[in-house]
């Protein structure tokens, strides 16, 4: 990280300094009653959608909620923390999210163990889950979730992406806009969310959650991702350690759809990717995104978006 940036954030506030003469939690600085809901109202101001401050250290942070979602960033070092009674060991460089019904509490940090909260309105994501398209990941459910108050959806996400330099570098992006009090830094910081989501829609495989069955989803939808032209049922099943009667039927079950659906939603939406933003043939696309078969592709296509992919293309530009 960029040291100037990190020199900042490595500064004792005003409320660490208080505890480290004896005091304990202000509530009042997060709460507005005697309940353990930290309340937006106390950390942003009117107007705003997204604001950071950096997690109080010197203390053991007790159990909460709050009513936002919350972002959470390791700077450095690292901090222990406890969802929904799951210990989570959050290190340099990776991104913890929770949504609004997880109950959170974190472990001393000390001096060197630099965390930065991500306070974010929900409103603050609408602009984003767009730009995510209609393929369902473990991200964007967990944001439909947020975005509906959904109580049964997962509670937090893990991103373990300290050695993708792309991911540290938008979330620098992101710090650098928020302490700068940039122009325009809603609209910076909602692009340069976007970016990072889409980022890690693309990094599944490094996230965990607390939920068996959504682990189970990630690694599904990660070979998925990756191995949609030309990946197979029997390839997942081997490298997954799974029988292959019992994978997929389980995909069935969690999902709805077989494994075949799956492929085909994932090469489809690759193929109007392409359409839109190449100037690439037809054939060449069917090819690139795994059909040999030209013809079972445009009939699949025109069952799907009721046009050919010609049609598709005209019709979007």
């Amino acid at each position: 990280m960029n040291e100037s940036i990190l020199q900042r954030l490595r500064l004792i506030t005003a409320e660490e300094q208080a505890i480290l003469r004896g005091g304990a939690l202000d509530r009042d600085l997060y709460m507005q009653d005697s309940g353990n809901r930290i309340n937006a109202k106390k950390l942003l101001s009117a107007g705003k959608w997204i604001t950071l401050r950096t997690h109080t250290r010197f203390l053991d942070f007790p159990e909460h909620t709050h009513d936002y979602i919350e972002v959470v960033y390791m700077c450095a070092g690292e901090t222990i923390h406890f969802v929904n009674g799951q210990r989570i060991v959050l290190r340099q460089g990776e991104l913890l999210f929770l949504n609004q019904q997880a109950r959170h509490a974190v472990s001393r940090a000390e001096k060197e163990d630099i965390a930065v909260n991500f306070i974010v309105l929900p409103d603050f994501f609408t602009t984003i889950l767009p730009a995510m398209g209609e393929e369902e990941t473990p991200l964007r459910r967990f944001l439909v979730d947020c975005l509906c108050g959904e109580t049964k959806g997962t509670a937090y996400l893990h991103f373990h992406v300290s050695d993708l330099p792309a991911v540290q570098n938008l979330v620098e992006n992101l710090l650098f806009a928020l302490l700068e009090d940039t122009p325009n830094r809603r609209k910076i910081s909602q692009m340069t969310m976007t970016l990072l989501f889409l980022l890690l829609c693309g990094h599944t495989e490094t996230m965990t959650t607390e939920q068996p069955e959504q682990v189970f989803l990630v690694q599904v939808l990660s070979y998925v991702e990756g191995n949609y032209a030309n990946g197979s049922l029997t390839e997942l099943a081997e490298n997954l350690h799974y029988d292959l009667y019992w994978l997929s039927r389980e995909i069935r079950r969690q999902t709805g759809k077989t494994y075949t659906r799956l492929v085909q939603e994932k090469r489809l939406a690759q193929a109007t990717f392409l359409l839109r933003n190449t100037d690439r043939n037809v054939d060449d696309i069917a090819n690139a995104v795994g059909y040999e078969n030209l013809g079972y592709f445009h009939r699949i296509f025109r069952d799907s978006y009721g046009c050919s992919p010609r049609e598709y293309r005209m019709q979007i530009r």
